[in-house]
C-alpha cells in the first residue's frame, strides 16, 4: 500500500542504496560500504537523492560508540549521518509543498551517510542558490548548532565581546559569523598558524593561535574585564579557565567535548578518558550564583522534537545565506567509499571548515 502512496520520479528509480554501516564500536575498519534495499518514504516523509553528506566530529563519536543519542534512538547497527544535501526523488502520502526533483537540504538524526535518505518533511528545507549541493550539506547541523548556542542560549548583546574556540571548524567559523551580525567584537582561538586566516575570514576580530601564543594571556588581553559570551566544545582542557574568564553577567555554552577524543588511532583511549572525565570542571549553582556567571549546554541531536526551534533557526540562517550575510564554509569533498580518511582527517584537528561526503 505504501509504494502506491508514493510519488517517484517517472525516469527508472533506483532499486538500490550505498551506505556506511558500523555494526559495533571500533576504529575506521567499523565503516563498512553496504548496499541495500532502497528506501521508502512513508506518510510525511520524503526521499532525498543524495548529493552530498556533511562529516561532523560527532560521527566519528558515534562510530566510538561513545554517543549518547546514537544508544538511544538507534543503537547497533547504525548509519552515521545528520546533514544532507539532494534532490528529492519520492515523495510519501500527504507531502504536497514539495515535488520530485526540487533541490533541497536537510537534517538527519543519523542515517546521512547514504546514497538515498528518508526524512520527515519537517526536516527539509530549500536549497538555497547561492550555494552549491556540497556547501549545503556543510550547512543545517554546524549552523543549527551555532544559531541555537547564540540566540536560543546566549542572547549576546551589541558590542558584547565573544570568545569562540576552534574558531576555524565548521561550528566555530559559523559562531564567528553570526557573532559579528549580532554586532559583537570576536576573539577566535585556533590551534596552528595555517588556521589564522580562515578564522580572519570567517570575520573573527582578534584571532589567537594557542599553539605559537600563551592562549590565557592573550584572552585576557583582549578583554581585561572578561567576557560576555565564551563557546568552548573543547571540554576539559579549557573549559575551567573558559569559566575564569567570564565577566560578571557572562554565559559560558558547552556543546563537546573533543579534547577527550582521540587524534589519531580512532579509537579511544579509555584511561585518558576516565582521567579526563575525573578532570572536568563541575560548575556548583551556588559558586555561579555568587560569580554571576552562567554555565549553558545543549546537544543538537536531542532537539529534534522542537521542531519550532529548527525551523525558526533555518529561516534566520537561509535569509542570511540568500542576503550573502552568511557564507558556507570552505569546503573538502571525499568519495563516500573514503570515509574512513574523513574521520582519520576530521579527528586529527588538522582540517579547516567542513568536510562532505560524495555518495
Amino acid at each position: 500500500m505504501q509504494m502506491t502512496a508514493t510519488r517517484q520520479s517517472p525516469a527508472t528509480p533506483p532499486s538500490r542504496t550505498t551506505k556506511i554501516v558500523v555494526h559495533s564500536a571500533g576504529g575506521y575498519d567499523h565503516l563498512k560500504l553496504e548496499t541495500t534495499t532502497i528506501p521508502v518514504p512513508a506518510a510525511g516523509q520524503v526521499r532525498i537523492d543524495v548529493r552530498a553528506i556533511g562529516v561532523n566530529y560527532a560521527d566519528s563519536v558515534v562510530r566510538m560508540g561513545l554517543y549518547a543519542s546514537a544508544k538511544e534512538y538507534v543503537g547497533w547497527p547504525i548509519t552515521p549521518g545528520f546533514e544532507v544535501s539532494g534532490v528529492i526523488g519520492a515523495l510519501g502520502a500527504g507531502v504536497t509543498d514539495l515535488a520530485v526533483g526540487d533541490e533541497v537540504f536537510a537534517v538527519t538524526r543519523f542515517g546521512g551517510y547514504s546514497s538515498h535518505v528518508v526524512v520527515d518533511r519537517g526536516y527539509v528545507f530549500a536549497r538555497p542558490r547561492s550555494v552549491t549541493f556540497e556547501q549545503a550539506a556543510a550547512i543545517p547541523a554546524v549552523y543549527m548548532t551555532a544559531w541555537y548556542a547564540l540566540f536560543e542560549l546566549a542572547h549576546p548583546r551589541r558590542g558584547n565581546k565573544v570568545l569562540v574556540h576552534s574558531a576555524a571548524g565548521g561550528v566555530g567559523g559559523a559562531l564567528v559569523q553570526m557573532a559579528k551580525l549580532a554586532g559583537c567584537e570576536v576573539v577566535g582561538i585556533v590551534g596552528k598558524p595555517d588556521k589564522v586566516a580562515t578564522a580572519r575570514a570567517a570575520g573573527a576580530d582578534h584571532v589567537i593561535d594557542k599553539s605559537t601564543q600563551p592562549l590565557w594571556r592573550e584572552a585576557g588581553r583582549h578583554a581585561p574585564e572578561g567576557y560576555d559570551v565564551i563557546l568552548d566544545a573543547n571540554g576539559v582542557s579549557t573549559l575551567g579557565d573558559s569559566y575564569k574568564h567570564l565577566r560578571r553577567a557572562g554565559k559560558l555554552v558547552v556543546y563537546g567535548f573533543h579534547s577527550m577524543m582521540p587524534r589519531t588511532g580512532g579509537k579511544p583511549n579509555w584511561p585518558k578518558l576516565a582521567i579526563d572525565y575525573l578532570r572536568t570542571p563541575r560548575f556548583n549553582p551556588l559558586d555561579m550564583t555568587n560569580d554571576s556567571r552562567s554555565v549553558l549546554a545543549f546537544n543538537l541531536s536531542y532537539l529534534f522534537e522542537r521542531r519550532e526551534l529548527l525551523d525558526e533557526a533555518m529561516q534566520q540562517i537561509v535569509g542570511w545565506l540568500d542576503a550573502g550575510k552568511l557564507v558556507p564554509p570552505p569546503v573538502v569533498s571525499y568519495p563516500l567509499a573514503d570515509v574512513a580518511r574523513a574521520h582519520a582527517d576530521i579527528e586529527s584537528g588538522r582540517t579547516v571548515g567542513k568536510l562532505v561526503l560524495l555518495p
